[in-house]
């Protein structure tokens, strides 16, 4: 007789909603479509009544903090602001379960709250791209991708929204073979199943629908650099090529000039920062290659339309 895996999904204040349904579909589908009771599945929060998503829809759940069973397996699902959600009592309970040998995997922005437990040092991790910034600014030692999910590691993570089917029809396959998690993938209308190793954003070429590899290096090399940025002549140089033709190469794909480019990607990562961490402006400017927190502040205010101090008091 088949045994039936038991998840317990740990939600997080102001979790992501479709990463939460695209973790527990797979497992109800592959129930229906099998026949079986292959998989049951317990929701948690913190208080132990619900827990609200970032599209403000609350969810009850069914249990608070509690010791869990032998052989139950931990997701934790977060979402936006996770560093304003992670709190003490739940990154106790983390610890807790670790000690008693819990399987813990993470999905969204979760894979930060188990680095703030202290889980993730040197192992490769994933987390939706939006977080990598505040991830590589607070969490240094770990080993970040950019793939969609990890699952070769002792700590599962996915990076969020759809990934998280990813994740969930890998494990399907791994356990159950691949036909059953097809036959899923199916039921889901979900015909572009990725690998773990697949990249979570859209390549640039597919993005901006260009075919330059010069240009894909080029920007590779500035999102490499950005705390010290290369001027455009130096970066032509290292990809063998003239300055004046990378300027007529981000003109006919980007439309724009690789200066301009830089100084948009810089201030990107820095409204990143001012949103989704504590760290003081000064910091933010000195980690995004701004020597000078006047002249960062003039340029963000040129860019966004507030100063950076007025962009975090608006959504804080």
């Amino acid at each position: 007789m088949t045994r039936t895996a038991h998840f317990v999904f740990l939600l997080v204040e102001n979790f992501s909603h479709l990463a939460f349904s695209c973790a527990l579909e797979p497992l109800r589908i592959a129930n229906l479509v099998s026949g079986k009771p292959l998989y049951r599945w317990s929701l948690a929060s913190e208080d132990g009544v619900s827990a609200t998503c970032s599209n403000r829809a609350v969810t009850l759940v069914d249990q608070g903090l509690v010791p869990l069973e032998r052989d139950d397996r931990l997701f934790l699902i977060s979402g936006l602001h996770v560093h304003n959600h992670t709190t003490e009592g739940v990154v106790n309970f983390l610890r807790r379960e670790r000690s008693r040998g819990t399987p813990i995997g993470a999905i969204c922005s979760g894979a930060y709250v188990l680095a703030v437990a202290g889980f993730l040092d040197g192992v490769e991790t994933a987390i939706h791209w939006e977080f990598h910034d505040l991830f590589a600014e607070r969490f240094p030692s770990v080993r970040l991708v950019r793939n969609v999910f990890v699952a070769h590691e002792e700590f599962v993570t996915a990076s969020g929204g759809t990934a998280a089917a990813d994740l969930m029809l890998h494990l399907i396959a791994t356990e159950h073979g691949p036909d059953l998690a097809t036959v899923v993938a199916d039921q889901m209308v979900y015909n572009a199943v990725r690998e773990g190793t697949a990249a979570q954003r859209v390549s640039l070429q597919s993005r901006h629908g260009m075919r330059s590899e010069h240009l894909t290096r080029a920007i590779r090399i500035m999102e490499d650099n950005i705390e010290t940025p290369l001027a455009p002549w130096k970066i032509a140089e290292e990809i063998g090529i003239s300055t004046r033709q990378l300027e007529r190469l981000f003109g006919k794909y980007l439309n724009t000039s690789p200066k301009r480019y830089i100084v948009e990607m810089r201030l990107h990562r820095a409204r990143n920062l001012i949103v989704q961490t504590e760290q003081s402006i000064t910091e933010i400017a000195m980690a995004c290659g701004f020597n000078s927190t006047s002249h960062f502040s003039k340029v963000f205010r040129g860019r966004f339309g507030v100063s950076p101090l007025a962009h975090r008091t608006t959504l804080s």
